[in-house]
């Protein structure tokens, strides 16, 4: 026998629910979608997904939620990377160069920028490097700048958030001061208690 179609989800099943959806997805959906689809608010789904989270992290499951910009996204944990690896045959990426990771800093920092700014801060041609992290999903054309050539402008992706596990680039750690920048301040500044 045939079980009648749900139209309505109830009150018990509103987390599953959202469970699915994410699971179906496989992208980021954000929590105001997830709230029209299920006719509950957009606090309310965050609320769930939350617990979700919390649920997640409790069991050590092998999946978790994690947050992207206004986006939620279901991901295996990390430290199972081998293992899926072995069962799905993929091929280990390579590790970004430090090249690759100077020009990926230069733009997570100051987006959108153009070539040219990453070249003048490096002081070396980055286009390779910047065509391996365009391919690799890491950064992305953003638009153009407003200047003769009208050059392109570059910034993070959020496969980039992804991939060091921030939600926003507001959550990247400050940059160290250079000697330089002390020496302006009046010399070494201490933290006052």
């Amino acid at each position: 026998m045939n079980e009648p179609e749900v139209n309505e989800v109830s009150e018990v099943n509103i987390t599953a629910a959202i469970e699915a959806v994410l699971f179906a997805s496989g992208a980021p959906v954000e929590p105001s979608r997830i709230a029209q689809a299920l006719e509950i608010s957009a606090e309310e789904a965050e609320r769930r997904i939350a617990e979700l989270i919390d649920d997640y992290n409790k069991a050590q499951r092998g999946i978790t939620i994690i947050k992207l910009k206004n986006s939620y996204q279901m991901v295996s944990r990390k430290e199972y990377a081998p293992q899926i690896r072995t069962v799905m045959d993929l091929r280990r990426n390579t590790p970004l160069s430090q090249a690759a990771l100077e020009v990926l800093a230069v733009v997570a920092y100051n987006q959108p920028v153009t070539k040219a700014f990453v070249e003048q801060v490096r002081g070396v041609d980055c286009s390779g490097v910047i065509g391996s992290l365009t391919s690799k999903d890491l950064i992305e054309e953003k638009g153009r700048l407003e200047l003769p050539g009208r050059p392109l402008l570059y910034g993070t992706t959020e496969n980039f958030l992804r991939c060091f596990n921030i939600s926003c680039i507001e959550e990247l750690p400050p940059l160290p001061e250079s000697e330089e920048d002390k020496t302006e301040d009046g010399g070494d500044t201490e933290k006052q208690e």
